[in-house]
């Protein structure tokens, strides 16, 4: 019996592993993402602490080298959470060229499997049709025989 043998199996297997990478790239883009998210609460966390401590500086003896060294610290921490807001956003957009490359070879990967099921196909029903051939042949053959006996 014929065995089925895909003539483009190797673009198939290449495939196969450019969706492992995009796979990859895409779990790591999301991990970044993650990561930056959580570096982005972190500051926030750090400003109301910032805030809650100015308000406690302004309700207690004025000590206004505090209240200073306070009012830089929720600056700068300002700053660096509109950084870090930006630093998600890339990481969002990294997230999404990730996903839509990942889309587009998993696309490619089904298309080829489809392909290759359809060759599949039309290899059955090629040895269908020679099983057919084969089987009327021995029939035609048998009754030719017995009729001459």
């Amino acid at each position: 019996m014929a065995k089925f043998t895909y003539k483009m199996q190797n673009i198939l297997d290449v495939k196969y592993k450019l969706e492992s990478q995009a796979k990859t790239s895409f779990s790591l883009a999301a991990a970044k993402l993650n990561q930056e998210e959580e570096k982005l609460e972190g500051l926030h966390q750090r400003r109301r602490a910032y805030e809650g401590r100015a308000k406690e500086l302004v309700a207690d003896k004025l000590d206004f080298q505090e209240i200073k060294v306070n009012r830089i610290a929720i600056e700068t921490t300002k700053g660096a959470i509109q950084n870090q807001v930006v630093a998600v956003h890339v990481a969002e957009r990294n997230l999404e060229n990730a996903r839509l490359r990942l889309q587009g070879v998993m696309t490619e990967r089904k298309t080829h499997e489809i392909l290759k099921d359809k060759a599949f196909d039309e290899f059955k029903k090629e040895l269908e049709k020679e099983e057919s051939k084969a089987v009327d042949e021995l029939v035609s053959f048998t009754h030719n025989h017995a009729r001459e006996a």
